[in-house]
C-alpha cells in the first residue's frame, strides 16, 4: 500500500483533455442510442493480468467528470483494492453503481489511464524486488509521457521504486552538453553553483577521472553513466576514498538481469528511464454486471 500522494490536480487536467478527444464537445453517440438515459447498472473493474495497482483514484474523477459534462448522472465507486497492492488475474479492484450512459463514456478514460499507471507500477515492483537488500533503489527519470509524469511518478512510488527529480527546476542534472557549452565539468559546475546555490547539483561523470573532478569540485551527486560494473566499482570506490560523503547514481542501459550485479558496486541508486518510457500497460477491464440491479 502506498501513501496518500495521489496528484489529483494533475490527474483533474489530464482527464479533461482526455475527454475533449473523446467527445470534441459533443456526445458518445453508440451509448445515447442504445442506453435510456434513466438506465442504472453495476460494473466491476478486474485486473486481466496479475501486477501493482496504481491510479485507482482517477476512476471517480472521470465518472464525476463525464456526468457534470453531459449531465448524465451520477457514478458511485467504491474501491475493494489500495494503490500499491498487489493483485492477481481475476480479482475485482472497484465496483461502479449507477448511470449505465456515465459508466459507458468514461470506461476507455478511466482504462487508458489505470491501465497505464498501474503497468508502470508492476513494472517498477520488478525492479524493487530485484534490488530488495541490495542497499540499492530504483530510481524513476524524467522520460516520462507528456501531460503524465505526475501520474507517472506517482505510479512509481506505488511501485516501492523512488522519485528523482520532478523536472528541470528541482535539481541541477550537469551533462555532457552543459560540460561542452560552459568549457569543462568544473566550469558548468561553478557556474550552477552561482547562479543557484541552494539547488541540489548532480554531475553526470562517464570515467573515473570525471568523478575525482567532480568531487574535487564540490560535487556530491554523481550520475555514473554506461559504465561496466567493474568501472563502475572502480569509480565508486575512488570516490568513497575521497572521504567525502558522495552520492552515486548508475544509469545507461541497465537491465533486470543486470541489477544484481550493479547493485554490488556500491552505488547507491539505480535510474531506470524504461520505468516510465517502456512499461507495458497492466490490463484491466470493466464489465458491466448484468446479474445484478443497481
Amino acid at each position: 500500500m502506498t501513501d496518500s500522494g495521489f496528484p489529483t490536480a494533475d490527474a483533474l487536467l489530464l482527464v479533461e483533455r482526455a475527454l475533449d478527444e473523446d467527445l470534441d464537445g459533443g456526445t458518445d453517440v453508440t451509448t445515447t442510442a442504445t442506453i435510456p438515459a434513466s438506465q442504472e447498472s453495476v460494473s466491476h473493474l478486474v485486473a486481466r493480468a496479475d501486477g501493482v495497482v496504481a491510479g485507482l483514484p482517477v476512476v471517480a474523477l472521470v465518472l464525476d467528470a463525464v456526468a457534470a459534462r453531459l449531465g448524465s448522472g451520477a457514478v458511485g465507486v467504491e474501491l475493494l483494492v489500495a494503490d500499491g497492492i498487489r493483485v492477481e488475474r481475476g480479482d475485482h479492484l472497484a465496483t461502479l453503481r449507477g448511470a449505465t450512459r456515465t459508466t459507458l463514456v468514461a470506461e476507455r478514460t478511466v482504462l487508458n489511464v489505470l491501465c497505464r499507471t498501474s503497468g508502470v507500477a508492476t513494472h517498477t515492483r520488478r525492479w524493487a524486488d530485484e534490488l530488495a537488500g541490495s542497499g540499492a533503489m530504483v530510481l524513476d527519470t524524467r522520460k516520462t509521457t507528456p501531460g503524465m509524469r505526475a501520474l507517472e511518478k506517482y505510479a512509481v512510488r506505488c511501485g516501492g521504486g523512488t522519485n528523482k527529480r520532478m523536472g528541470l527546476f528541482d535539481v541541477a542534472m550537469i551533462k555532457d552538453n552543459h560540460k561542452l557549452a560552459a568549457g569543462g565539468l568544473t566550469p558548468a559546475y561553478e557556474a550552477v553553483r552561482r547562479a543557484f546555490p541552494d539547488v541540489d547539483v548532480q554531475v553526470e561523470v562517464t570515467t573515473t577521472a570525471e568523478a575525482l573532478e567532480s568531487v574535487a569540485a564540490g560535487a556530491r551527486f554523481l550520475l555514473c553513466d554506461n559504465m561496466s560494473p567493474d568501472l563502475l566499482r572502480a569509480t565508486v570506490d575512488a570516490a568513497r576514498a575521497t572521504g567525502e560523503r558522495v552520492e552515486i547514481e548508475a544509469t545507461g542501459g541497465l537491465t533486470l538481469e543486470a541489477a544484481a550485479a550493479y547493485a554490488s558496486t556500491g552505488v547507491d541508486y539505480l535510474s531506470v528511464g524504461g520505468l516510465t518510457h517502456s512499461s507495458p500497460i497492466l490490463d484491466v477491464a470493466l464489465d458491466l454486471d448484468p446479474s445484478v440491479d443497481a
